[in-house]
């Protein structure tokens, strides 16, 4: 055996990120557009993902959608939680009582997605500005994981009436 051994190693560029595909329909099922744009995950669920994975952290069952008010808005930031957001505030203006479940599908390629639509029944006009992902299903609450942020490439204007269809994906 030679005395110089080669070392092999799997090279792999892990960057964890997702991306969402919004479809707006009008009350009559008519599309009235579709955007595609990617999120940042946020501080806390890059810690999130890293805990639950490699130190025993506890898992979070089920994740959930909400949607960010165009009004007032600033900017998304790395350190936003569900505790503390300054730049952003929810929009609440859709008829389910909770926020929406977002259910991903089993991993693979290096991904997870959706099958199912994540609907918003818009019940007021409004400008939406994005979207976030959480671990809670309270509307306007406070608490959770923050897992993502994303801002739509210029505002959503949707109008009571309006079905927000929303298709996730996170990969690495």
């Amino acid at each position: 055996m030679s005395t110089k051994m080669k070392r092999q190693q799997v090279e792999n560029d892990l960057k964890a990120r997702g991306r969402f595909v919004v479809e707006c329909f009008d009350k009559d099922g008519n599309k009235k557009w579709t955007e595609e744009f990617p999120n940042g995950i946020v501080d806390e669920g890059i810690e999130y993902l890293l805990d639950a994975g490699f130190n025993g952290g506890s898992q979070v069952s089920t994740w959930y959608m909400g949607l960010v008010d165009n009004s007032g808005f600033t900017a998304f930031d790395n350190a936003d939680t569900m505790a503390s957001h300054s730049g952003w505030t929810e929009s609440t203006v859709y008829t389910e009582g909770t926020r929406p479940e977002w259910t991903a599908g089993a991993a693979a390629t290096r991904s997870v997605t959706n099958s199912t639509t994540v609907d918003f029944s818009m019940n007021a006009s409004a400008t939406i500005k994005g979207i976030f992902v959480t671990s809670v299903n309270t509307k306007s609450g406070s608490t959770g994981t923050l897992w993502s942020t994303a801002a739509f490439s210029s505002n959503a204007t949707v109008t009571n009436g309006d079905t927000l269809k929303v298709t996730y994906t996170v990969s690495g």
